[in-house]
C-alpha cells in the first residue's frame, strides 16, 4: 500500500510527536531499531545490507527495473560524495531540484545532506528555472546538483547575478557536452563539473572537481570531456566487450566495468537479470569507455547506441554531436536510432525536431562534415517531429525514441 507523510502527519497527536522527539533524543539506537520475526520465530535486527530503498532505473533503453539498494549502498555513497565535495555545515547550503524517485536526487539532496549537516532549498520541478534563479539568490545557495539538459534551461531564463552566490555545479545523468558547458560558464562565470553513475550504483560512481593549488601544489581535478575520476571506495576498468576476463588496461577504448560498496544488492524478482550485470562483484555499466594514465574516464558511447552496419559500428552519439555542431544548435535538436533492415542488418534513423531546419540541409551539412558515408542516413530515413521524448530527468528517453521511429517509418 501506499503512505502519505500529509496524511500520518495529521493523524500524529501532538503528544506522539512529543514522545517521538524525546526517544529519539534520549534513547539508545538499539530501542529505536524494530525487530522483525523470522519464521522459526526468532527475532532479527536490521542490517546494513538490508534493503533501505528500491530505486526505478529510468528505462532508458528498455524496461524500468527495480533497483535494489542496502543501506550500506547509500550510506557509503552518501559517504565517498561528502569527502570528495567537502560541503561545509553553516557555510554551504544546496539547491536541491531533481525529483526524489531520481537516484541522483535521492541520494545527494536527502542524504548526503542529511549526513554533511547542510542546508538545503527543495524546488519542485528542475525546469521552472525563474523559480530557482530566484531560491538561490534569496538563500544563497553555494552547491547546485542537476542535469546538462535543464542547465540549457537556466542559461535562457535565469540573470547571470542570480548565480553569483554558487561555488560549485554537478551536473550527471546524461554526457555534458561541450557548447552547454561552455555557455553556462560564459554567462554564470562557474564550470559545470561532470560526474557519471547509474541507479544500479546509487547512484554515483565517478566525478570532476575544481583543480585545486595550495601551498604551491597543483592538483589537477577537472578534465573536460570526462566524467571524472572514481569516488573513494570505487574501482573502475576497462574490459574486453567480448571477454569481460579481459582486462584492457589504459588508454583503450572497450566496456567499462565499475566495483565497489555502491555496486548495488540486485533487481527486484529479476535473479537472472541481477547475474548478468554483476559478474564477480563488477558492475557491467553498459557503457563504452576509456580510461587515461592520469585516472579520468571518457565515456564514449552506449554499447546499445551503436549500430552494425556493412561490419562497422556506426555510432549514433557520434553523428548528434557532428550535426549539432555544424547546426550551431545549443539545445538538442536532434537524435538517432536505428530500426532492423533486412539487407544491412540496422539501418540509421535520424530524428530532427522543428529547430533543426530543412532535413536535406542537415544532410547536406553532415556531408560536409566529411563523416564517413555509412554514417549518413537515407533521406526517407529523416523523421521530423515536434520534440524529442524525454524522461523526467531530462534525458533522452532511447527506448521512446526507437519506438516513435518504429511507428512512423517501421514499414
Amino acid at each position: 500500500g501506499l503512505l502519505f507523510l500529509e496524511e500520518l502527519s495529521i493523524q500524529a497527536s501532538r503528544l506522539s510527536k512529543v514522545g517521538a522527539f524525546l526517544k529519539a533524543l534520549l534513547l539508545p539506537t538499539r530501542f529505536l531499531i524494530a525487530v522483525e520475526p523470522t519464521k522459526d520465530g526468532m527475532r532479527r535486527e536490521p542490517t546494513m545490507d538490508d534493503p533501505a530503498t528500491i530505486m526505478f532505473s529510468s528505462g532508458s533503453t528498455g524496461e524500468p527495473k527495480g533497483v535494489i539498494l542496502s543501506h550500506y549502498n547509500v550510506l557509503s555513497n552518501a559517504i565517498s560524495c561528502r569527502q570528495v565535495l567537502q560541503p561545509a555545515p553553516h557555510q554551504d547550503i544546496l539547491c536541491g531540484v531533481l525529483p526524489f524517485f531520481h537516484s541522483f536526487g535521492y541520494s545527494v539532496t536527502i542524504w548526503l545532506a542529511l549526513l554533511s549537516g547542510i542546508g538545503v532549498v527543495y524546488h519542485t520541478s528542475p525546469v521552472e528555472a525563474t523559480q530557482i534563479g530566484k531560491l538561490v539568490s534569496k538563500y544563497r545557495c553555494t552547491l547546485l546538483i542537476s542535469t546538462p539538459t535543464f542547465l540549457m534551461t537556466y542559461v535562457r531564463k535565469i540573470a547571470a547575478e542570480s548565480f553569483a552566490s554558487l561555488r560549485l555545479v554537478v551536473v550527471g545523468a546524461e554526457k555534458l557536452k561541450p557548447r552547454i558547458a561552455a555557455a553556462f560558464e560564459k554567462k554564470f562565470g562557474i564550470c559545470p563539473c561532470e560526474g557519471y553513475g547509474t541507479t544500479e550504483l546509487s547512484p554515483v560512481a565517478s566525478i570532476n572537481l575544481p583543480d585545486v593549488e595550495k601551498g604551491g601544489v597543483f592538483e589537477k581535478a577537472h578534465r573536460a570531456g570526462t566524467i571524472g575520476r572514481p569516488i573513494p571506495g570505487v574501482a573502475m576498468k576497462i574490459v574486453d566487450p567480448n571477454d569481460l576476463d579481459h582486462d584492457l588496461g589504459c588508454d583503450r577504448e572497450g566496456m567499462l566495468m565499475v566495483k565497489g560498496p555502491n555496486v548495488m544488492r540486485g533487481y527486484l524478482g529479476k535473479p537472472e537479470a541481477t547475474a548478468e550485470i554483476i559478474r564477480g562483484g563488477w558492475y557491467v555499466t553498459g557503457d563504452v569507455a576509456r580510461i587515461d594514465h592520469d585516472g579520468f574516464v571518457v565515456i564514449t558511447d552506449r554499447l546499445s547506441r551503436f549500430s552494425k552496419i556493412g561490419g562497422e559500428m556506426i555510432p549514433h552519439l557520434g553523428i548528434e554531436e557532428m550535426l549539432q555542431q555544424a547546426l550551431g544548435a545549443d539545445e538538442q535538436v536532434c537524435a538517432v536510432t536505428s530500426l532492423p533492415d533486412e539487407k544491412k542488418g540496422e539501418r540509421i534513423i535520424l530524428v530532427l525536431t522543428p529547430e533543426a531546419g530543412d532535413p536535406d540541409k542537415a544532410l547536406m551539412l553532415l556531408k560536409k562534415a566529411n563523416v564517413p558515408n555509412l554514417w549518413i542516413p537515407n533521406r526517407r530515413n529523416v523523421l521530423q517531429v515536434e520534440q524529442l521524448p524525454v524522461l523526467g530527468s531530462g534525458k533522452l528517453d532511447l527506448k521512446g525514441l526507437r519506438m516513435l521511429a518504429q511507428d512512423k517509418l517501421g514499414a
